[in-house]
């Protein structure tokens, strides 16, 4: 059975912030060129080997970067998609929940990069929960759908 799909009015929020999302996703890529500029590690390659991270802290700054851009890149999607869907009937808290994920990755990086592992703590305290809500209240989104569908 076909139905309609309104978005909200307050739904320029959840746009709003998966475009500054795309942001971090450039700070990442900022901050792993300049990594890889200072370590001397040419392209393709995607790490310093354990032994150059060892010797060179360059080296290991830029696989810090790197992991942290790869655990972006893992992460994006998913929080692009619960974003968009929670959005539908909680926009202007899925676009909050979605600003504290935004600025928990930023934080993360630049943790990540600055003092290694332990560096990036913070950071994923604050995107964890923001993801898991945004999460939930995706779900929450298609069981309402789903229910009204029946009404």
């Amino acid at each position: 059975m076909p139905f309609a799909l309104e978005l909200p009015s307050e739904y320029g929020y959840v746009l709003t912030v998966a475009s500054a999302s795309f942001f971090v996703n450039l700070y990442h890529s900022t901050l792993t060129s300049l990594a890889r500029r200072d370590s001397g590690l040419k392209y393709p390659i995607p790490y310093a080997t354990e032994e150059q991270a060892a010797k060179s802290p360059a080296a290991y700054k830029f696989n810090c970067a790197q992991r942290a851009h790869g655990n972006f890149v893992e992460n994006f999607g998913p929080f692009l998609g619960a974003l968009l869907i929670s959005g539908l009937r909680f926009p202007t808290v899925g676009a909050a929940v979605g600003a504290a994920w935004v600025f928990g990755r930023a934080l993360y990086a630049r943790g990540y990069v600055a003092q290694g592992p332990p560096g990036r703590m913070m950071g994923f305290g604050i995107f964890l929960l923001s993801d898991v809500a945004l999460k939930v209240m995706s779900v929450w989104t298609g069981v309402q759908m789903i229910l009204e569908s029946r009404a």
